[in-house]
């Protein structure tokens, strides 16, 4: 969807308008690492274009292996263009592997980063309960709903903030699918929807917020929206549904996904009512501090600058002689 050219950020005609997480990364990834080392690189971000053949190619994917733009990969002549595969997560590197047969050695992980969210000095009022919900609406937004109303019938303390919207991708049409959900959200007097807000506004908000509810029905490769609060100290409540519990670490509440959609609601429900009767039983919510410590360091851009200045650094000393086929390299810490 976007790519690093010349050491500079480069949109093409599928994300003129996005600025979902793709974009994200590999606009800072350009801004952070030195630019003059990424003259000889073009990174390309999960949407192959037109191919620099002076350059040293990066594949950098944070789709999942069946996109239709990945299936490029099946030639191997195109695949062989590329020095490395670099993926956001284990997970996601795997279902490459076995889908496309790339080798061990052409492939590296090198997870997402974001800043480390700062907590304001002041502790956050604890009067309510405040959940909050920050990735696109398909992913379970639908499930989310229907149980916070149940749980607003038996908790007059809880309330729900939705930041949901594909208008961060520039596709505004495919919020129309899901106004109903929208409109449940806008008609309950223990829910706000928010849409598609800037980063910031959504980082200010988990900053004001307690959980992190998530009952994810799509296949993460990686999860922004989970390292973020995360980092902000929420408790986090999500399925263990593809990359997630690779993710969060074990740091999180997190429940056995269920394929049918009814005992998939009935589980997140139960996982959110025991937080908020644990809560009023004991008026605090544990190990969040350590669960940011962890976060803010391994999902810091600081160490993971320090990782792609690596990789990049090793792939540039084995290029002595131009000649030598992309097939060949093999990274090397």
């Amino acid at each position: 969807m976007a790519e690093i050219r010349e050491g500079k950020f480069v949109r093409n005609e599928t994300n003129e308008n996005s600025m979902g997480g793709t974009e994200r990364m590999t606009m800072e990834l350009a801004e952070r690492v030195d630019s003059e080392l990424l003259k000889d690189f073009q990174i390309v971000s999960s949407r192959v274009r037109e191919l620099q053949e002076d350059k040293i190619r990066v594949f950098w994917s944070h789709d999942l292996p069946g996109d239709p733009e990945s299936e490029f990969l099946k030639d191997k002549n195109k695949q062989n263009q590329f020095h490395k595969f670099v993926f956001v997560s284990n997970w996601q590197m795997q279902g490459y592997m076995q889908a496309y047969g790339i080798p061990w050695s052409k492939c590296v992980v090198l997870r997402n980063a974001i800043d480390p969210i700062e907590l304001p000095k002041e502790p956050k009022s604890n009067d309510t309960i405040r959940f909050i919900y920050t990735s696109t609406p398909h992913r379970g937004l639908n499930l989310l709903v229907p149980v916070f109303e149940k749980l607003a019938e038996k908790y007059d303390n809880i309330y729900l903030d939705v930041f949901s919207s594909f208008e961060i991708y520039g596709w505004k049409q495919r919020d129309e699918q899901f106004q109903e959900i929208f409109d449940q959200i806008q008609n309950h007097d223990q829910m706000t929807y928010h849409g598609s807000q800037p980063n910031d506004v959504v980082r200010d908000a988990l900053t004001k917020s307690h959980v992190f509810a998530y009952p994810s029905i799509w296949p993460e490769t990686s999860c922004l929206s989970l390292i973020e609060a995360m980092s902000a100290g929420l408790v986090c409540v999500h399925s263990n549904y593809a990359a997630l519990p690779e993710t969060s670490a074990n740091w999180t509440q997190m429940y056995q996904l269920h394929e049918d959609p009814t005992r998939h609601a009935g589980l997140f429900y139960g996982m959110l009512e025991s937080v908020i009767q644990n809560y009023e039983k004991t008026g605090v919510f544990t190990n969040l501090d350590a669960m940011k410590t962890y976060t803010d360091i391994y999902y810091g851009w600081d160490m993971r600058v320090m990782e792609w200045e690596g990789l990049l650094t090793s792939l540039q000393k084995q290029v002595t002689d131009r000649s030598i086929p992309s097939e060949e390299f093999v990274y090397t810490s």
